[in-house]
């Protein structure tokens, strides 16, 4: 056993001895020590109540031979941490989660992992890591939110983003905004549509790195949520016995799968991000244009929140990521033969699952389009890429010809929108926000929100090389590379310039010559750094555009 390097022989009296002043038995320290990174907090809904996962994983863990030992991992919630400076950490914080859990595991010699995330970047993050260390690991979430309920209606926290549009246009009042943002999030778990959080938790699921239901189970279904992370410590015990390890499931079809069900359920744009950043760790390289030659063939099947009406809970009783997987099988887009953390393969898995709510699921045969929920734009203005979660913008904008109001900073945007300085037809430019940029490539649901509830999200685009939140909904295209700071095209716009939007082409393009960007080129000079001490400033430093994942580079 790994862990056999601080358990056994006279060198190691010492170390048992700090085992002992925990409480750890004899037979307990003959035991596989299996790491539980528990990332319980106080300060994001989705992680609220982690520690009762963490306490079913335990039980599962020592039924079934093991020594389960519980250790941390940070989270930011990105809602709090939403329209301010807050917002250059989340996306960093990924790059935390993963060294802190490679420093623990190996410091201390785990033999496996069980990983207990719930929300955005904790979930690929702990992804991540598990890959890099490459050994027995199983990953158990906490489950979504369920939707809030307001004139018998399904909301969610994306509404509230909204509502603050809605009275900026003095659409509502202060009492119905305040009684939405009080009946919008019911209790734990992660936001209830399919934004970030719940994407990547889906993803993990079909990565084969999470059990079924993993995505899609609600946070208070307790019944289900205990039992599945209970089977979660019995599997990691199986994963040991076997040494079966994250490289063996997440393979070059793992992702490709990963990818297919993202277009089909029309996942977060962040998805462009983290995926890759997985499949590096793992020593795997996925580019954008392989998401885009998926999208082209995959249909879209179901239309959740932000996008459509529906939530995680409605997916979860149409017969969750099984079905979907299962139905997607029938047009052959699945690799049925990838291994999965149950010990079967995918296709053993999805055996048998139907859709149970055809209205929430769609056939491949019926789907709501042909093609990905996600669209990958090139163009003189995008010359590596740009990314747009087609599945939320109004058919009439899907192409979109409208002059350039440039901003360097999220802030100065969301400034000039509450300030009415944005008109129908405008195409909103914030720049200086991407990963070196922000630093940290903040993401925009503020301004995209305001824009939404003003009821201008049929009207005007917004582009970026920051990124947008899985609860974007509108003409949004973000991860514009190469990015502003690193004098990508997007920093020689000026307000004025005519934008060309063409989603179903993939074109991003601004009216200008060639000649013209050149000569701009010769007296653009880059702005002084942004942030210029601390974590951020060692991560803008190090960190490689939104095209590569946002992963850090080694010189």
């Amino acid at each position: 056993m790994r862990s056999d390097t601080v358990k056994k022989g006279s060198t190691r009296a010492a170390h048992r001895s700090l085992f002992y002043a925990m409480g750890y038995t004899e037979d307990e320290m003959k035991r596989p020590l299996i790491g539980i990174c528990n990332a319980q907090n106080e300060i994001i809904p989705g992680h609220m109540h982690l520690d009762e996962i963490a306490k079913a994983v335990k039980y599962g863990v020592l039924e079934n031979g093991g020594t389960p030992i519980e250790f941390p991992a940070i989270g930011i919630c990105d809602g709090i941490a939403m329209g301010h400076d807050g917002m250059k950490y989340p996306l960093a914080s990924r790059e935390l989660i993963a060294d802190s859990i490679e420093a623990v595991a190996s410091g201390h010699a785990f033999d496996a992992l069980v990983l207990i995330p719930n929300c955005d970047k904790i979930v690929p993050g702990m992804l991540m890591a598990a890959a890099r260390l490459n050994i027995p690991a199983i990953v158990v979430s906490g489950g979504p939110m369920l939707p809030g309920r307001r004139n018998g209606v399904d909301i969610s926290v994306s509404t509230v983003f909204e509502a603050a549009g809605r009275f900026e246009a003095g659409k509502i009042n202060k009492a119905e905004l305040s009684e939405i943002e009080h009946c919008a999030c019911p209790g734990c778990g992660s936001c209830s549509g399919l934004f970030t959080a719940n994407t990547m938790n889906c993803l993990t699921e079909v990565l084969g790195m999470g059990l079924p239901g993993n995505g899609t189970i609600p946070a208070v279904y307790q019944g289900a949520r205990i039992s599945l992370a209970k089977e979660a410590g019995k599997r990691i015990m199986d994963l040991l016995a076997k040494n079966i390890c994250p490289r063996d499931i997440m393979t070059a079809k793992a992702f490709k799968n990963a990818i297919t069900v993202d277009m089909a359920i029309g996942g977060s744009t962040n998805t462009a991000l983290h995926l890759p950043a997985i499949a590096h760790e793992a020593g795997l390289t996925l580019t954008l244009d392989y998401f885009d030659t998926i999208s082209k063939k995959t249909p879209y099947l179901t239309k959740l929140s932000p996008g459509g009406t529906f939530h995680m809970v409605d997916v979860n009783e149409a017969g969750g990521i099984r079905a979907i997987m299962a139905e997607l099988d029938k047009a052959g887009l699945i690799e049925k033969s990838c291994k999965t953390v149950t010990g079967k393969t995918v296709g053993q898995n999805i055996k048998g699952a139907v859709i149970l709510r055809p209205e929430v699921i769609h056939t491949v045969k019926e789907p709501i389009s042909k093609t990905g929920g996600l669209a990958v734009l090139t163009g003189n203005l995008a010359p590596a890429c740009s990314i747009v979660k087609e599945s939320a913008v109004a058919p009439e904008m899907l192409k979109h010809t409208g002059p350039a109001k440039v901003y360097d900073s999220e802030d100065a945007a969301i400034k000039a929108i509450i300030g009415k300085e944005i008109k129908k037809g405008d195409v909103i430019v914030i720049r200086y926000e991407g990963p070196k940029g922000g630093p940290g490539m903040r993401e925009m649901l503020n301004p995209t929100s305001v824009i939404a509830g003003m009821g201008l999200d049929k009207d005007v685009a917004l582009l970026t090389d920051g990124r947008f939140s899985g609860a974007t909904r509108g003409a949004c295209v973000g991860h514009i590379s190469p990015e502003a700071r690193e004098g990508g095209p997007i920093a020689l716009i000026k307000t004025g310039d005519i934008i060309e939007i063409d989603i179903p082409k993939r074109k991003l393009n601004v009216k200008l010559s060639d000649k013209e960007l050149e000569e701009r080129r010769k007296v653009w000079k880059c702005p002084e750094p942004k942030v210029k001490s601390g974590y951020l400033a060692r991560y803008a430093s190090l960190v490689s555009s939104s095209a590569q994942g946002a992963v850090l580079k080694f010189n």
